[in-house]
This record gives structure tokens, C-alpha cells and sequence, in this order.
């Protein structure tokens, strides 16, 4: 019997309350399945129902939050609140992206994800996609080349 490498999973985190956010999300999903990327497992949980154990199994990590008076997601920062220390040094390195809608300013929220991040020592592997208003073609693009980047990262990684 002929044994299979082992997948990569890419945990992809996600609070979507609206009907951008929605066409962001799906957006990223069909990046981090684009065609010639192979050996990544891509699971889907929305930030409320992450927990410890999927952050563990995980080996990259998409996330994605809208911005909300000037921060991420409350739902995103209980993502966080709940992982952060059960998953302190277990995932060093691992390779992470992020996206953000908001109809102002997404500033504050990719600055308090790149730095809950930073301490927990994932590496981001594209500068975060931020969306302005209405997810539009080219959003929507960026947002799965973002996607695309973090699972090429996991395939291409031993």
C-alpha cells in the first residue's frame, strides 16, 4: 500500500455579517482551492465556533473580519481571546493572511490582527487585502490571490 503525504490544513476563520463579507469569503475559498494547488485541506469555521483544537490541527491560518468602529470583529477577537494561550508556541511560523471590510477605515483592525498575531508568532504571507464599501471585482481578486498565496505556502512547505 502506497502511503499519501499528509495534507496541510488551512484553517480559514471568517466573521461574515454581510453580503460583502460573503463575496470575500467565497472569494477566498475558491483561492485556497485554486487549481494546482495540492496536499491543503481547506476547513471553514466562522470565528464563533473556532476552537483550540482547530487552531491546533491547523498548519496556516485566512482570516477574515469587518471592521467595526475602528477594530476587528468582536467575534474575531473571541477567536482570539479563546486561542491564545492553549495555542502560544504550538504554531510558530505558521504562515497566515488576512482580510478586512469596512465602510470607513480598516486600519485599527488590521493593526490589532497583525498584532495578536505577531504574538503568537504566525507569519503573514501577503499584506493584508483591506475593502472600502462594496466588495467589487477587484476585491474580490485580491482577496483570492491572498487566499491562493496562504495555500500555495502550506503545499509547497515539507
Amino acid at each position: 500500500m502506497t502511503s499519501q503525504p499528509a495534507s496541510k490544513v488551512l484553517l480559514v476563520v471568517h466573521h461574515t455579517t454581510s453580503p460583502a463579507l460573503q463575496q470575500l469569503l467565497e472569494a477566498a475559498l475558491d483561492g485556497a482551492r485554486a487549481d494546482g494547488i495540492e496536499g491543503v485541506e481547506v476547513r471553514v469555521r466562522p470565528a464563533l465556533g473556532t476552537s483550540v483544537v482547530d487552531v491546533l490541527e491547523a498548519d496556516g491560518f485566512v482570516l477574515g473580519t469587518p471592521a467595526n468602529i475602528g477594530y476587528m470583529s468582536g467575534a474575531l477577537k473571541a477567536f482570539f481571546d479563546l486561542v491564545y494561550y492553549p495555542t502560544l508556541t504550538a504554531k510558530s511560523g505558521a504562515p497566515y493572511g488576512l482580510y478586512v471590510h469596512g465602510n470607513s477605515d480598516t486600519a485599527g483592525a488590521v493593526r490589532a490582527v497583525e498584532s495578536i498575531t505577531k504574538g503568537l508568532g504566525w507569519e503573514r504571507v501577503h499584506e493584508p487585502v483591506t475593502v472600502i464599501g462594496g466588495a467589487t471585482e477587484q476585491a474580490s481578486e485580491a482577496v483570492w490571490e491572498l487566499a491562493a498565496t496562504v495555500a500555495a505556502r502550506l503545499a509547497g512547505s515539507g
